[in-house]
């Protein structure tokens, strides 16, 4: 089968994009790839006609709508530990552990607050764009972001050892 084309100019240039948007969505860089490799797999057959509209929301909602589902089918064979071995030598990182923070704060809200957060401020989309990629009203929108907000700030407060304030 011959590859569609304008794909593989598409995956080239939004990939990145792509990844961390699912690596938030997700919570663990390599499932995100799996999941935008899965996703670039259920768009191949209709590239052709979804290539002349608006590609980039029609590989998102597919990509979303997978994330949902491998979310309540998700296998919890592996047991994650709360204890790293040492490294060697001094951490040169800088930000990981801020990321980490958010995505462990992310992967605690539901679903739907996730997609939510990320879409309207990793992504900075508007309120009609995020209830459009869901399919839900944006006062659906509105109230999962402010509670996944608000969840949010009582997580990072509570980690950072702070009171939180109401």
């Amino acid at each position: 089968m011959r590859e569609p084309e304008g794909l593989r100019d598409f995956i080239d240039a939004r990939s990145a994009a792509l990844v961390r948007s699912a690596t938030l969505l997700t919570g663990d860089e390599d499932v995100a790839r799996d999941l935008l490799q899965e996703t670039f797999v259920r768009v191949w057959p209709h590239w052709e006609r979804v290539r002349h509209q608006q590609p980039e929301a029609y590989v998102r909602t597919t990509m979303l709508r997978l994330q949902q589902s491998r979310w309540r089918r998700r296998w919890t064979g592996e047991t994650p530990t709360a204890d790293l071995p040492e490294r060697a030598g001094e951490d040169r990182t800088v930000g990981v552990d801020d990321r980490l923070a958010l995505t462990a704060a992310l992967l605690a809200l539901p679903v739907g607050q996730r997609q939510v957060v990320v879409l309207r401020y990793v992504e900075d989309r508007s309120v009609a764009e995020v209830a459009a990629l869901l399919r839900v009203h944006p006062g659906t929108v509105k109230s999962q972001a402010a509670r996944g907000l608000a969840t949010l700030r009582t997580i990072v407060g509570s980690a950072d050892g702070r009171e939180v304030v109401r």
